[in-house]
Protein backbone atom coordinates (compact mmCIF):
# COMPACT_ATOMS: atom_id res chain seq x y z
CA UNK A 1 0.00 0.00 0.00
CA UNK A 2 1.22 3.45 -0.63
CA UNK A 3 2.40 5.41 2.29
CA UNK A 4 1.99 9.33 2.61
CA UNK A 5 3.37 11.18 5.38
CA UNK A 6 1.66 14.54 6.18
CA UNK A 7 2.67 17.15 7.57
CA UNK A 8 0.65 20.21 8.89
CA UNK A 9 0.30 22.18 12.40
CA UNK A 10 -3.85 22.27 11.47
CA UNK A 11 -5.12 19.55 13.42
CA UNK A 12 -8.55 19.85 11.29
CA UNK A 13 -6.57 19.69 7.97
CA UNK A 14 -4.70 16.82 8.46
CA UNK A 15 -7.76 14.82 9.75
CA UNK A 16 -9.38 16.16 6.53
CA UNK A 17 -6.36 14.96 4.21
CA UNK A 18 -6.31 11.78 6.01
CA UNK A 19 -9.80 10.82 5.62
CA UNK A 20 -9.82 11.47 2.20
CA UNK A 21 -6.42 9.78 1.17
CA UNK A 22 -7.02 6.61 3.47
CA UNK A 23 -10.92 6.82 1.75
CA UNK A 24 -8.74 6.57 -1.78
CA UNK A 25 -6.57 3.61 -0.24
CA UNK A 26 -3.78 4.99 0.80
CA UNK A 27 -2.14 4.63 4.31
CA UNK A 28 -1.73 7.54 5.69
CA UNK A 29 0.45 9.18 8.75
CA UNK A 30 -0.28 12.78 10.33
CA UNK A 31 2.25 14.77 11.80
CA UNK A 32 1.80 18.50 13.23
CA UNK A 33 4.83 19.15 14.18
CA UNK A 34 8.54 19.66 11.83
CA UNK A 35 11.21 18.37 14.21
CA UNK A 36 8.85 15.12 14.61
CA UNK A 37 7.89 15.07 11.13
CA UNK A 38 12.36 14.92 10.67
CA UNK A 39 12.39 12.43 13.41
CA UNK A 40 9.65 10.34 11.38
CA UNK A 41 11.33 10.56 7.94
CA UNK A 42 15.20 9.38 9.60
CA UNK A 43 13.47 6.39 10.97
CA UNK A 44 11.45 5.80 8.15
CA UNK A 45 13.86 6.71 4.78
CA UNK A 46 12.17 3.71 2.37
CA UNK A 47 8.99 3.81 4.62
CA UNK A 48 6.89 6.74 2.53
CA UNK A 49 6.29 7.22 -1.01
CA UNK A 50 5.14 11.09 -0.75
CA UNK A 51 5.21 13.51 1.24
CA UNK A 52 2.21 15.96 2.11
CA UNK A 53 4.47 18.87 3.23
CA UNK A 54 2.92 22.52 5.52
CA UNK A 55 5.52 25.57 5.05
CA UNK A 56 4.72 27.07 8.25
CA UNK A 57 5.69 24.79 10.95
CA UNK A 58 6.33 24.72 14.53
CA UNK A 59 9.96 23.11 15.35
CA UNK A 60 11.47 22.90 11.76
CA UNK A 61 9.38 24.98 8.44
CA UNK A 62 8.69 23.18 5.29
CA UNK A 63 11.88 24.95 3.49
CA UNK A 64 13.80 23.73 6.09
CA UNK A 65 12.33 19.52 5.75
CA UNK A 66 12.33 19.88 2.15
CA UNK A 67 16.29 20.23 2.14
CA UNK A 68 16.36 17.49 4.71
CA UNK A 69 14.28 15.35 2.34
CA UNK A 70 15.72 16.28 -1.20
CA UNK A 71 18.87 13.95 -0.98
CA UNK A 72 16.11 10.64 -0.14
CA UNK A 73 14.36 11.37 -3.12
CA UNK A 74 10.76 11.09 -1.79
CA UNK A 75 8.45 13.13 -3.94
CA UNK A 76 6.78 15.86 -2.07
CA UNK A 77 3.69 18.22 -2.88
CA UNK A 78 3.72 21.70 -0.83
CA UNK A 79 0.13 22.27 0.95
CA UNK A 80 0.55 25.94 2.09
CA UNK A 81 -1.46 29.35 2.36
CA UNK A 82 1.72 30.96 1.19
CA UNK A 83 -0.09 32.22 -2.50
CA UNK A 84 2.05 34.13 -3.69
CA UNK A 85 4.33 33.34 -7.21
CA UNK A 86 7.77 34.06 -5.00
CA UNK A 87 6.62 31.47 -2.42
CA UNK A 88 5.90 28.87 -5.15
CA UNK A 89 9.15 29.31 -7.28
CA UNK A 90 10.78 28.46 -4.07
CA UNK A 91 9.24 25.78 -3.26
CA UNK A 92 9.59 24.13 -6.72
CA UNK A 93 13.28 25.35 -7.11
CA UNK A 94 13.81 23.44 -3.51
CA UNK A 95 12.72 20.40 -5.16
CA UNK A 96 9.23 19.62 -4.64
CA UNK A 97 7.39 18.04 -7.39
CA UNK A 98 3.98 20.02 -6.77
CA UNK A 99 2.28 23.27 -5.08
CA UNK A 100 -1.60 23.52 -3.71
CA UNK A 101 -2.27 27.00 -2.23
CA UNK A 102 -4.92 26.80 0.65
CA UNK A 103 -8.36 26.70 0.71
CA UNK A 104 -7.80 23.39 -1.88
CA UNK A 105 -10.34 21.23 -3.49
CA UNK A 106 -10.54 17.58 -2.23
CA UNK A 107 -10.55 16.02 -5.15
CA UNK A 108 -7.75 18.62 -6.63
CA UNK A 109 -5.83 17.29 -4.30
CA UNK A 110 -6.20 13.43 -4.50
CA UNK A 111 -5.68 13.92 -8.35
CA UNK A 112 -2.58 16.04 -7.62
CA UNK A 113 -1.44 13.16 -5.25
CA UNK A 114 -2.09 10.55 -8.19
CA UNK A 115 -0.02 12.81 -10.78
CA UNK A 116 2.73 12.71 -8.70
CA UNK A 117 2.75 9.00 -7.88
CA UNK A 118 2.47 7.99 -11.54
CA UNK A 119 5.31 10.33 -12.47
CA UNK A 120 7.40 7.87 -10.01
CA UNK A 121 6.06 5.12 -10.71
CA UNK A 122 4.40 4.66 -7.34
CA UNK A 123 0.81 4.41 -8.04
CA UNK A 124 -1.30 1.64 -7.17
CA UNK A 125 -1.83 -0.68 -10.18
CA UNK A 126 -4.96 -2.51 -8.70
CA UNK A 127 -7.66 -1.48 -6.37
CA UNK A 128 -9.75 -3.21 -4.19
CA UNK A 129 -13.37 -2.76 -3.39
CA UNK A 130 -14.93 -4.91 -1.27
CA UNK A 131 -15.13 -7.93 -3.61
CA UNK A 132 -14.00 -5.91 -6.68
CA UNK A 133 -10.44 -6.02 -7.51
CA UNK A 134 -9.99 -3.22 -10.42
CA UNK A 135 -6.56 -3.71 -12.53
CA UNK A 136 -5.79 0.00 -13.67
CA UNK A 137 -3.22 -1.30 -15.50
CA UNK A 138 -4.60 -3.73 -17.24
CA UNK A 139 -8.49 -2.44 -17.23
CA UNK A 140 -9.70 -6.04 -15.92
CA UNK A 141 -12.72 -6.06 -13.21
CA UNK A 142 -12.89 -8.93 -11.26
CA UNK A 143 -15.44 -9.28 -9.00
CA UNK A 144 -15.71 -12.43 -6.69
CA UNK A 145 -12.87 -14.13 -8.63
CA UNK A 146 -15.35 -13.43 -12.30
CA UNK A 147 -14.31 -11.39 -14.87
CA UNK A 148 -16.68 -8.23 -15.42
CA UNK A 149 -17.11 -7.22 -18.79
CA UNK A 150 -17.62 -3.64 -19.05
CA UNK A 151 -17.65 -0.76 -22.00
CA UNK A 152 -14.63 1.77 -22.55
CA UNK A 153 -16.93 4.51 -20.45
CA UNK A 154 -17.96 2.21 -18.07
CA UNK A 155 -13.99 1.57 -17.00
CA UNK A 156 -13.85 5.50 -17.16
CA UNK A 157 -16.28 5.89 -14.63
CA UNK A 158 -15.32 3.23 -12.33
CA UNK A 159 -11.65 4.29 -12.46
CA UNK A 160 -13.01 8.03 -11.50
CA UNK A 161 -15.13 6.51 -8.57
CA UNK A 162 -12.74 4.02 -6.85
CA UNK A 163 -9.93 6.50 -7.15
CA UNK A 164 -12.26 9.04 -5.39
CA UNK A 165 -14.35 6.62 -3.16
CA UNK A 166 -16.97 8.72 -0.64
CA UNK A 167 -16.35 11.86 -2.13
CA UNK A 168 -18.90 13.04 -4.19
CA UNK A 169 -18.20 13.75 -7.77
CA UNK A 170 -19.89 16.53 -9.84
CA UNK A 171 -21.57 14.94 -13.08
CA UNK A 172 -20.11 17.80 -14.93
CA UNK A 173 -16.73 16.27 -13.98
CA UNK A 174 -17.71 12.56 -14.48
CA UNK A 175 -19.07 13.35 -18.26
CA UNK A 176 -15.84 15.29 -19.01
CA UNK A 177 -13.50 12.94 -17.72
CA UNK A 178 -15.32 9.84 -19.11
CA UNK A 179 -16.35 10.82 -22.84
CA UNK A 180 -13.45 13.32 -22.89
CA UNK A 181 -15.98 16.27 -24.00
CA UNK A 182 -18.09 19.09 -22.79
CA UNK A 183 -20.73 18.55 -21.03
CA UNK A 184 -23.97 20.53 -21.68
CA UNK A 185 -26.24 19.57 -19.14
CA UNK A 186 -27.76 16.41 -20.54
CA UNK A 187 -27.57 13.51 -17.87
CA UNK A 188 -29.65 10.95 -19.29
CA UNK A 189 -26.34 9.32 -21.02
CA UNK A 190 -24.08 9.28 -17.66
CA UNK A 191 -27.42 7.94 -15.46
CA UNK A 192 -27.71 5.06 -17.94
CA UNK A 193 -24.06 4.11 -17.98
CA UNK A 194 -23.87 4.92 -13.85
CA UNK A 195 -26.96 2.30 -13.55
CA UNK A 196 -25.71 -0.46 -15.43
CA UNK A 197 -21.96 -0.10 -13.92
CA UNK A 198 -24.17 -0.75 -10.37
CA UNK A 199 -25.97 -4.16 -11.80
CA UNK A 200 -22.67 -5.38 -13.04
CA UNK A 201 -21.01 -4.82 -9.62
CA UNK A 202 -23.97 -5.23 -7.73
CA UNK A 203 -23.08 -1.83 -6.54
CA UNK A 204 -26.82 -0.44 -5.85
CA UNK A 205 -26.83 0.44 -2.27
CA UNK A 206 -22.73 1.92 -2.84
CA UNK A 207 -23.20 3.66 -6.04
CA UNK A 208 -25.39 6.26 -4.57
CA UNK A 209 -26.82 9.50 -6.15
CA UNK A 210 -25.92 13.13 -4.79
CA UNK A 211 -28.63 15.60 -4.46
CA UNK A 212 -27.59 18.42 -7.45
CA UNK A 213 -24.04 17.15 -7.24
CA UNK A 214 -23.88 13.96 -8.73
CA UNK A 215 -22.82 10.43 -7.54
CA UNK A 216 -20.82 8.99 -4.77
CA UNK A 217 -18.95 5.34 -4.39
CA UNK A 218 -19.99 4.74 -0.50
CA UNK A 219 -17.12 2.20 0.80
CA UNK A 220 -16.69 1.68 4.31
CA UNK A 221 -13.15 1.64 5.50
Amino acid sequence: MIKILIVDDEKPICDLIDINLSAAGYDCTAVQDGIEAIDLIDKNKDGYDLILLDIMLPGADGYDIMEYIRPLGIPVIFITAKHEVKDRVKGLKLGADDYLVKPFDVVELVARVEAVLRRYNKAAKQVRVGDVVVDMEARRVMKAGRLVELTNKEFGLLKLFVENKNVALFRERLYEKAWEEEYFGDSRTLDIHVQRLRKKLGWEHNLVAVYKVGYRLEVEE
